[in-house]
């Protein structure tokens, strides 16, 4: 379970279509504008000054190749390089889109689907992650992505996200 999580925004208009272009039409160019409004988001700045580690949500290779770019990675590296690991968390298969599908689904769909990068298991052990991602809906992925690092020792694991769904 994550300790806390924070959005810059509703996901609502004009953010849901402008997302969209960012994730599904090859424009990774609006992460600099989404970084710098999610940096003035409330306690956001602190919470990454705070953070030993800004861990990007992974990508199944499936869809990484279908995107050509990790949209969470683009936006971790536009928060502060210096702190994203990009290579910490697997994705351990392809799981369906998270947007398809129920509330239940959505937590049985991640089940397995993450994993600890054996060689950085040592390196998180102790330490405060932030995970960062684009949109958080139900919370599964960040949970699911949560518990595996805190299986692997992490002392904290918060996330912050660009848009959050309503309600």
């Amino acid at each position: 379970m994550l300790h806390a999580c924070w959005a810059a925004m509703s996901y609502t208009w004009p953010w849901v279509s402008l997302i969209a272009q960012f994730k599904f039409q090859s424009q990774p160019g609006w992460a600099r504008h989404f970084a710098l409004l999610m940096h003035s988001a409330p306690f956001v700045a602190d919470a990454i000054a705070q953070a030993h580690v800004l861990i990007p949500i992974p990508l199944s290779f499936k869809r990484l190749s279908e995107r050509g770019f990790n949209q969470s990675l683009v936006l971790s590296q536009q928060l502060s390089r210096e702190k994203t690991h990009p290579s910490s968390l697997l994705r351990m298969r392809n799981t369906l889109a998270q947007s398809s599908l129920s509330r239940n689904e959505r937590l049985t769909n991640l089940k397995g689907a993450f994993a600890v990068a054996p060689f950085m298991a040592a390196k998180l052990r102790g330490q405060r992650i932030l995970l960062i991602d684009d949109v958080m809906t139900s919370g599964a992925t960040l949970n699911a992505a949560a518990q595996v690092l805190k299986q692997a020792g992490a002392a904290h694991v918060s996330a912050l996200v660009f848009a959050r769904t309503p309600g």
